[in-house]
C-alpha cells in the first residue's frame, strides 16, 4: 500500500479551519504597496481587509506559488516517506497555481503525483483536502480518493455578490462580462463559481440588497431537497453574514452552518463587502 501525502493551496482558507496537520499547504503571495506577503503567515483576512476599507486604491497584487516552491515542497514529501501525493489546487481558471503545481509534478520523475483541478475556490476545496487526507488515512488508493474528490468538485456550488465589481475587473477574473463594462461598476451583480471553475454573471442587479436576496432566493430552491453542507463566506462583513446565518437556520433547519473568511489572496480580487453563499453534497 502506498502511503499517500495530501497537499493543497491556501486559496482554500483551510489555514483559517481546524486540519490535520499532515495536509501541506502552500501559499500564494499578496504584495501590497510593493512588499510581499505570504497568505495567512505575514497577513490574515481582517488585517487585509482593514487595509482595504481604510485605502481603497491600494496597489495590490498577487502572485501563484511558483513551481520551485511547490518542487520543493514535494520533495519534501518525499523525504517524510510519502510514495504518492494528491495535491488539490485552486481552479486553474482563477490562477496559475494549478499550471505550476503539474510542472513541479513533471520534475519528480520517481513519485506519482496526482495534480487536482478543484475547479473552485475557500471551503469547497479545502473540504475536498480534509475528505482526501482522511481515506489516505484509512488506506485508501490514490484512484479512490481522486474519485471521491471529482465527487465533490460536481456536486457543490457557490453563489457571490460583491460591493463593487473594480477588483474583479482590474485583476482579469471575470468572465461573461462583455455588452456592459461601461456600466457594470455601478452594477451589484450576482455572480457564481460555474462548473468549470470560472467567475460569471447570472444577473445585473441595481442594489445590494436586491443582489443577496437573490441570491438567497436561488440557493434556497437548488438545495430543496438536497443532503447538503451549507456554508457562508465572509470579508468585512461577519456581522451581517451572522444575520444571513440566522435566516439560512430558519428557513432550512440546518444549524451546523459554516462561516469562513475570503483569504486576503482571494479577497484581493473580489473585494471588501463580498459575500458567498454555497454547499457541498454529501455523498
Amino acid at each position: 500500500m502506498q502511503k499517500i501525502g495530501i497537499a493543497v493551496c491556501g486559496n482554500s482558507g483551510i489555514d483559517y479551519a481546524m486540519h490535520d496537520s499532515k495536509i501541506r499547504i502552500f501559499r500564494s503571495v499578496l504584495v501590497m504597496k510593493g512588499k510581499e506577503y505570504e497568505d495567512f503567515v505575514d497577513i490574515d483576512a481582517d488585517e487585509f481587509y482593514d487595509q482595504l476599507v481604510k485605502d481603497p486604491d491600494i496597489d495590490i497584487h498577487t502572485a501563484q506559488t511558483s513551481t520551485g516552491v511547490i518542487h520543493a515542497m514535494y520533495e519534501e514529501m518525499q523525504k517524510e516517506g510519502f510514495e504518492e501525493l494528491i495535491v488539490i489546487t485552486i481552479s486553474s481558471h482563477l490562477s496559475g497555481t494549478y499550471q505550476n503545481a503539474v510542472l513541479a509534478a513533471k520534475m519528480m520523475e520517481d513519485m506519482p503525483i496526482h495534480v487536482f483541478d478543484s475547479r473552485t475556490v475557500s471551503y469547497p476545496e479545502a473540504k475536498m483536502a480534509h475528505i482526501a487526507q482522511q481515506m489516505a488515512k484509512e488506506g485508501k488508493s490514490a484512484r479512490e480518493i481522486l474519485e471521491a474528490l471529482e465527487f465533490f468538485r460536481d456536486n457543490h456550488h457557490i453563489y457571490v455578490t460583491v460591493d463593487t465589481l473594480k477588483y474583479l475587473v482590474k485583476n482579469g477574473r471575470l468572465s461573461g462580462a462583455a455588452g456592459f463594462l461601461g456600466t457594470m461598476l455601478k452594477l451589484k451583480p450576482l455572480l457564481e463559481i460555474s462548473k468549470e471553475g470560472k467567475v460569471i454573471t447570472l444577473d445585473k442587479i441595481r442594489t445590494t440588497q436586491k443582489a443577496r436576496q437573490e441570491m438567497l432566493d436561488r440557493f434556497l430552491k437548488e438545495i430543496a431537497g438536497k443532503n447538503a453542507e451549507i456554508f457562508l463566506i465572509y470579508t468585512n462583513n461577519f456581522d451581517e453574514m451572522l444575520e444571513l446565518k440566522a435566516e439560512l437556520i430558519a428557513k432550512t433547519g440546518q444549524k451546523d452552518i459554516r462561516m469562513v473568511p475570503l483569504t486576503p489572496v482571494v479577497g484581493c480580487h473580489a473585494g471588501p463587502g463580498t459575500m458567498g453563499l454555497g454547499y457541498v453534497a454529501n455523498r
